[in-house]
């Protein structure tokens, strides 16, 4: 269950913190580390604060983007302190656990950490499932990169523990990059016949994809939905 279950790193900015989580992951019985677009390499450093966790910085994959560390995984959670400008579906560490470990016996998913300065941007978020939120002391909540990490692998490692050794069917949901092209497709037909303005989306969009985030879409469904998009194109070219 937690080979499927990658840790993927944004923008970060400090070798050792990349080597603490690997500690951390590793502690944990997590091995799939992706660094999107970081600002350093693992270093020196980075094998010294690993503490024996050095394979886990070895095997680690870098990309060049977000959308690729997470374009091939049908679940994505996303850390983030509580907005109040973006309404997203909120979880506790137990609960992306659980979810994590459900959906991770069949299928590739990701937990994503944001810059250590200032998290993930709100348009990362919005391609994220849910959002996972630590309940720490609200007079003092700062936790680093690490710590975060280790409570969300902590919680993960506990939920596979409690899992009954029986697989369980789970639906089929569609990879992240499929539900990117949805989303594409869905702007594009809503600019076609009008109800959006192309070029000026505003709020439609972002509460759409909060929308069929909130109910995830099954893949089966999602295809009928793109079925739906394309006969209202042909349509739409028709009239024109």
């Amino acid at each position: 269950m937690l080979n499927n279950i990658r840790i993927v790193l944004v923008g970060t900015s400090h070798p050792g913190n990349i080597g603490s989580v690997a500690r951390a992951m590793k502690t944990m019985g997590l091995s799939k580390l992706y660094l999107a677009e970081p600002r350093v390499e693992p270093d020196g450093q980075s094998i010294a604060l690993a503490a024996g966790a050095a394979d886990i910085l070895k095997d680690a994959v870098t990309v060049e983007s977000f959308d690729k560390a997470i374009e091939d995984c049908s679940l994505v959670v996303a850390t983030s302190a509580r907005s109040r400008t973006l309404d997203w579906p909120v979880l506790e560490p137990r609960e992306a656990g659980e979810k994590l470990v459900e959906e991770g016996r069949n299928h590739e998913v990701a937990i994503v950490f944001g810059r250590e300065n200032h998290g993930l941007t709100n348009e990362e978020l919005q391609k994220c499932h849910y959002h996972v939120v630590i309940p720490a002391n609200p007079d003092y909540s700062s936790l680093n990169l690490a710590q975060a990490v280790q409570i969300v692998c902590y919680e993960t490692r506990m939920a596979m523990l409690n899992a009954t050794r029986e697989p369980q069917e789970i639906a089929e949901y569609p990879l992240q990059k499929d539900q990117e092209r949805f989303f594409e497709h869905l702007e594009s037909t809503l600019s076609n016949t009008g109800f959006i303005i192309k070029n000026h989306p505003g709020q439609i969009m972002t509460k759409l994809r909060r929308l069929f985030t909130r109910a995830r879409i099954e893949a089966p469904e999602m295809n009928i939905l793109r079925g739906i998009l394309t006969s209202i194109d042909k349509a739409t070219k028709k009239d024109q």
